[in-house]
């Protein structure tokens, strides 16, 4: 058991799932599935369609965070859908510029160099077959979905980043736009 302000909290488990990058919008919206049904991953567990009902529907959204690695230390952005399909659990979130951490992992998904998703979750309902050792998870409280190396869920991948705008010859709004960050940042400093 975990252990905050004195009380107890429940165990978090962790599932990795690759991302396939193909795009990232150039404010920082990308997609892809954080957990797949009906596939075995790397640890044994099988997550059921519908398992992330009950927990997306009391959390919402806003109540998922976004992380990176899983350290509650490394916010990276939020989450603007989450939801179940046929296939898994498709999350579209939005990394946050104006955190240092989250322009690195925009750069290195652009690059391809980072595109797994994992979740970080309690189990609420779930059982494990004897002869096979597979973990059936019916239901789960989904605390947050990271952004990671090596996911568990080895199909888990991102599979939106849409790659920044080419400016037009002649704009340089952003060129300047750029400058005043970059001057702003050091004035700061």
């Amino acid at each position: 058991m975990l252990q905050r302000f004195g009380e107890t909290l429940p165990e978090r488990e962790v599932k990795f799932a690759p991302v396939d990058l193909k795009s990232v919008e150039a404010n920082g919206t990308f997609s892809g599935y954080a957990s797949l049904f009906g596939t075995v991953d790397l640890g044994q567990d099988l997550v059921m369609p519908g398992a992330f009902r009950d927990s997306l529907a009391a959390r919402g959204t806003r109540g998922v965070k976004l992380l990176f690695q899983h350290d509650p230390n490394e916010p990276i952005g939020v989450w603007l859908e989450l939801n179940e399909d046929g296939r898994g659990l498709h999350a579209r979130g939005r990394l946050m510029p104006e955190v240092t951490r989250a322009r690195e992992v925009l750069s290195l998904m652009r690059a391809g160099a980072l595109d797994g998703l994992s979740i970080g979750f309690r189990t609420v309902q779930g059982r494990t077959d004897p002869a096979s050792g597979v973990r059936r998870l019916d239901k789960i409280d989904l605390w947050e979905i990271s952004v990671v190396t090596f996911p568990m869920l080895p199909e888990a991948r991102v599979s939106t980043v849409k790659r920044r705008a080419t400016p037009k010859r002649g704009d340089l709004s952003h060129l300047a736009r750029s400058l005043r960050r970059g001057a702003q940042a050091m004035r700061a400093r």
